[in-house]
């Protein structure tokens, strides 16, 4: 008996794998567009009355109108970490299980922000829009090294504490924050951990490695950019939803923050502070005035989302995804969060 998945947000980095690994017991449709209450509707009414299985990424939107059309769905498998953009409470009421990928992006993500640090220190990407022929000024490029600066890194798990380990390679001295703290840190004299407020006020570089909750949600706001250094860096990798886009241009116009780098960015409302689910940084430069402020600076650089997107990251998830997928139908919990 073969079960019938409908595989959402497919992108082409994904084909090498499915070319690499056959799977005869999935009828497999794949779907270049992410799920949401729009493409729903245009899914075929034996789509909706069959698959028992659908994988989506943190594009999809979840909710209890889009799980309402499917008929006889059992698994949603999301191929991230988080799962905030999936009704929990609905998938209870109808049995479904939910299951995730923890710990994919640790090495890719890490790397990746060390990268953005690199590129805002030392004004890459000022220098690298410099056309060849022009005349300029040294000073405006004028770096620092990284081995007299501090990190602050909030979030220490498994990519959080990656990070701080390769910045103890480039002489970084490296403060962190979380309330679950790693005892392996401490130790190999890595990282001193302190309160946020503290870690706010000393730090010449923070980068954001923690995950979203309802209670921390922008937790970055004016109240902590105001308690940062003149001319702190500050990086997200994490969740758009950690910072208040208004709080960061009005920290970056006034010369609080040295510039910032963005992989994730959550669209607010245009005349508000209030800000929707996240979406990709591209399309939220698009539809929201402020992240658009934002990318049109010079001392900014938003990229679309891609701090995890390795080619071995992506074969880790879609391994453990089915993984997953084939446990649950064996009778196991691997990898469920519901």
């Amino acid at each position: 008996m073969t079960c019938k998945l409908l595989f959402f947000d497919y992108r082409k980095s994904e084909e090498k794998f499915f070319s690499e690994h056959k799977f005869d017991n999935y009828e497999i449709k794949f779907f270049k567009e992410s799920l949401n209450i729009d493409t729903v509707n245009n899914l075929s009414q034996e789509d909706l009355e069959d698959a028992t299985i659908i994988s989506v990424f943190i594009t999809s939107d979840i909710s209890e109108e889009v799980i309402s059309k499917f008929k006889n769905l059992r698994v949603i498998s999301t191929r991230s970490t988080g799962y905030n953009h999936i009704c929990l409470n609905t998938c209870a009421n109808r049995n479904i299980a939910v299951l995730n990928v923890d710990a994919y992006g640790n090495t890719a993500v890490a790397q990746f922000t060390i990268g953005l640090i690199l590129m805002l220190v030392r004004n890459i990407v000022p220098a690298l829009k410099i056309p060849s022929n022009e005349v300029y000024s040294l000073a405006e490029l004028t770096g620092h090294d990284l081995n007299n600066m501090i990190l602050g890194v909030v979030g220490t798990g498994a990519i959080g504490s990656s990070v701080a380990r390769y910045a103890k390679c480039f002489g970084m001295s490296v403060v962190a924050y979380d309330k679950n703290q790693n005892n392996e840190l401490i130790h190999n004299n890595i990282a001193r951990y302190v309160e946020l407020e503290n870690l706010l006020k000393v730090s010449d570089i923070i980068t954001v490695h923690s995950s979203y909750t309802d209670e921390n949600y922008q937790m970055f706001s004016k109240e902590q950019f105001d308690l940062m250094k003149d001319g702190t860096y500050f990086v997200n990798v994490a969740r758009g939803e950690l910072v208040n886009n208004n709080a960061l241009l009005e920290a970056l116009n006034s010369g609080k923050l040295s510039g910032a780098a963005l992989d994730v960015v959550a669209c607010c409302d245009n005349n508000s502070d209030v800000c929707t689910k996240e979406k990709s940084s591209l399309s939220c430069a698009e539809t929201s005035k402020i992240v658009k402020e934002l990318s049109e600076k010079p001392n900014v650089i938003i990229t679309p989302h891609i701090a995890y997107n390795t080619q071995e990251a992506i074969n880790y998830i879609l391994q453990v995804t089915f993984e997953g997928i084939t446990d649950y139908i064996s009778g196991g919990f691997k990898y469920r969060v519901l």
